[in-house]
């Protein structure tokens, strides 16, 4: 039984080592704020940390990441740069139906985490993967630089 350390806990988990992290996030685990979008790694949907960096959890197994650190969206808020996107979100008003805002909130804090000053061009291609049916992407990046602003 593989153990994986998620969100600072080491947790014993009852799965195949093939399963992608997002079946045992989701089905065994029970923490639903990661979503399932497209199952190939296109949409952004499922995005978590592994070791700081975003990563989609759809297509990652589990027993590619034993003995890394998965962050979900669950945790990003205990952490000042996530805590900064998650607040900047709700100012800039952001989510329409907010199916996708968990993914985009991995990925902006990622992105910050490593640029703090990112321009058009790094948000752009930090959220690439990341897609809002609802359109949202001009206030996607205003939250990011006002997050980015209340961090510096």
């Amino acid at each position: 039984m593989p153990t994986l350390n998620i969100n600072g806990k080491d947790t014993a988990v009852n799965a195949d080592d093939a399963t992608p992290i997002l079946w045992v996030l989701r089905d065994t685990l029970g923490m639903t704020g990661t979503k399932f979008g497209c199952g190939a790694a296109l949409c952004g949907a499922c995005t978590v940390h592994l070791n700081g960096t975003a990563i989609r959890s759809c297509v990652t197994p589990i027993g590619a990441v034993v003995g890394q650190k998965i962050t979900t969206i669950e945790a990003v808020a205990t952490d000042r740069v996530g805590k900064a996107v998650q607040d900047a979100w709700v100012k800039h008003d952001v989510a329409q139906c907010g199916y996708c805002q968990s993914g985009q909130v991995m990925s902006a804090t990622a992105l910050l985490k490593t640029n703090n000053k990112p321009t058009d061009a790094d948000i752009d291609a930090a959220m690439a993967g990341n897609i809002c049916r609802c359109g949202t992407y001009v206030r996607i990046r205003a939250a990011i630089k006002d997050a980015a602003a209340a961090l510096a």
